[in-house]
């Protein structure tokens, strides 16, 4: 039988301590209003996650990933006779399009950032399935719960101090002055270097992220580091007007939003039902 519940009364953090400590296999589905994020557990480690409406075609993951280019992207998804992720990995490993490793990194990444936007998720209903696995053509890859735990605890308090940094992703950045003699004795990464190609006061930050399938807290991260190495600065759009408050416009005060107590009986009876699954 299924164990249900609602985030209000159990968080994400909880679930996967609780599914780790029991060992559990099965399927994790997660609920709100906007999204809803499907995770599959065996010997209580994550082995697959994905986000409704989400593309986790292994083409599409290696090809944000940077593994392959776009074009080859398009050619894989033109292939009708591959049937399957896992059949289409041993086919890129033997013409020499990607390595095994490759494909391991970019698949336990794009489940890894499936998992840690959810720590953010204060509300919604969820579900866990005993025994219910993906389906035999996805890749699956074992993940210590541990680290997610760790890891997503120590993003969602860095997200929440970016958000206080850059609160506003519809501004635009321009580069300081003689950026490109100064960026080249600087290493970035990849997913900077993606970000810099798209810089221009008419683009905004989250045109940026959206260009780069990035997510709020990836493109707060990258900018907030190249704005700290005085690479660039934040500007206003082009064509954009500045608003100016009206003499009886009052700011808005901002909305607090506390996390509701725990309710002890209903997080007893959620341990002592998901041990029993």
């Amino acid at each position: 039988m299924a164990l249900k519940g609602n985030l209000r009364d159990f968080s994400t953090t909880q679930l996967f301590n609780l599914i780790n400590l029991a060992r559990k296999t099965g399927t994790l589905t997660i609920e709100t209003k906007q999204a809803q994020a499907r995770l599959c557990f065996k010997g209580g480690k994550l082995i697959y996650a994905t986000l409704d409406g989400q593309d986790d075609r292994l083409a599409t993951i290696l090809l944000r990933a940077g593994k392959v280019t776009e074009e080859t992207a398009r050619t894989i998804r033109a292939q009708s006779d591959i049937k399957n992720d896992k059949e289409l990995a041993a086919l890129l490993i033997n013409a020499g399009y990607v390595t095994q490793e490759d494909i391991v990194q970019s698949v336990r990444n794009h489940h890894l950032d499936t998992v840690y936007k959810l720590f953010a998720w204060s509300e919604g209903a969820f579900r866990f399935e005993p025994t219910l696995l993906p389906i035999e053509d996805r890749i699956t890859l074992p993940i210590d719960l541990e680290n997610i735990i760790m890891e997503g605890s120590r993003r969602l308090k860095e997200s929440e101090r970016l958000q206080e940094e850059l609160p506003d992703l519809n501004m635009a950045l321009q580069f300081t002055d003689r950026p490109d003699a100064r960026m080249r004795t600087i290493n970035l990464t990849v997913e900077e270097w993606r970000v810099v190609s798209f810089i221009n006061p008419r683009n905004t930050i989250r045109q940026i992220a959206q260009y780069n399938n990035m997510s709020d807290f990836q493109i707060r991260r990258i900018v907030y580091g190249l704005l700290q190495a005085g690479l660039v600065q934040l500007v206003r759009p082009e064509g954009m007007e500045e608003r100016r408050p009206t003499p009886s416009a009052r700011p808005e005060a901002p909305l607090v939003t506390r996390k509701p107590a725990v309710k002890r009986n209903v997080v007893q009876r959620l341990i002592d039902r998901i041990r029993e699954l």
